[in-house]
């Protein structure tokens, strides 16, 4: 399984320079410091709020220790995820753009549904391509369990309300309902979401009780473009961050915060089948630090 500080190393790569404990702040100069933030994906206002901090905060603690506070501030507490007991089945729909990671990221959920004894059920909802979701199916196969998908030129909605109806009758306890890939700019695919919504919700009140996005961290501050257009459609109530190994870019959770202020919950830090694991703040900003 990979860990936290081998996953940041690239961003840790740009940030070196800042975080190296044996140089003092004022050795650089607040455009140095600047640059070398903005360059990691660092939110240009809590860029300015750092420097700034750092050049007129007190000197009584080292620069590492400062930093560590403002971006622990800057980052929040992580909120700690547990399998919902009171719904069943608890449904998730899963958003995203294509090649973010979305299909693998459902089929890893899936799995770590099942490891805390649950049962678990993917639907693949994309029925926008040929074979859209026979990728999802065989990591159904792969993982051990329920599997509902529709075939091209199908209704969505109508798949994702068959995918809870089956869940129901075969007592599942969790619905993954893996969507499209789609791009935040194409109106008539965004509309399709609401629609999904509203037939899980005809067949299960309340369902889906849940909608994730899942984010690209090599995309940087691009991925909360695409989240904000995303949220004014289906509003979101959690992210996934995958490709955080493949990243250098890693500074652009702490918008996920201040822009949508919508809970990082999974994190995915590497290609393997158990490294999708829960988002942890200070395991993150101690890996951005150094600290192993």
């Amino acid at each position: 399984m990979a860990g936290w500080f081998g996953a940041l190393s690239k961003t840790r790569s740009i940030l070196r320079t800042v975080f190296s404990g044996s140089t003092d702040v004022e050795d650089l100069d607040a455009e140095e410091l600047e640059e070398i933030l903005l360059r990691s994906d660092v939110p240009a206002r809590l860029t300015m709020e750092i420097v700034d901090e750092l050049e007129s905060g007190s000197r009584r603690t080292t620069r590492k220790e400062r930093l560590r506070n403002l971006l622990v501030d800057a980052l929040g507490e992580s909120r700690t995820f547990s399998w919902p007991t009171d719904k069943k089945p608890y449904v998730v729909m899963l958003l995203g753009v294509n090649g973010s990671g979305k299909t693998t990221t459902s089929a890893k959920l899936a799995r770590l549904a099942k490891n805390n004894g649950l049962k678990p059920m993917l639907c693949g909802s994309d029925t926008f391509r040929a074979a859209g979701s026979s990728q999802l199916k065989l990591w159904s196969e792969k993982v051990g369990c329920d599997f509902v998908g529709g075939e091209m030129g199908h209704d969505a909605a109508g798949v994702a309300f068959n995918a809870v109806h089956t869940a129901m009758e075969k007592q599942c306890d969790v619905v993954l309902v893996d969507t499209a890939g789609r791009m935040h700019t194409k109106t008539p695919l965004m509309d399709e979401l609401p629609k999904m919504c509203r037939a899980m919700n005809k067949r299960l009140e309340g369902a889906p009780h849940d909608v994730w996005m899942v984010l690209d961290a090599s995309l940087g501050q691009n991925a909360i473009i695409q989240a904000k257009q995303f949220n004014s459609v289906v509003p979101l109530t959690g992210i996934v961050v995958t490709k955080l190994d493949g990243s250098s870019k890693a500074g652009f959770l702490f918008s996920v915060k201040s822009e949508l202020n919508v809970p990082i919950l999974f994190s995915g830090l590497g290609e393997g089948e158990d490294d999708l694991v829960p988002f942890d703040s200070g395991e993150f900003i101690g890996a951005l630090l150094g600290e192993e």
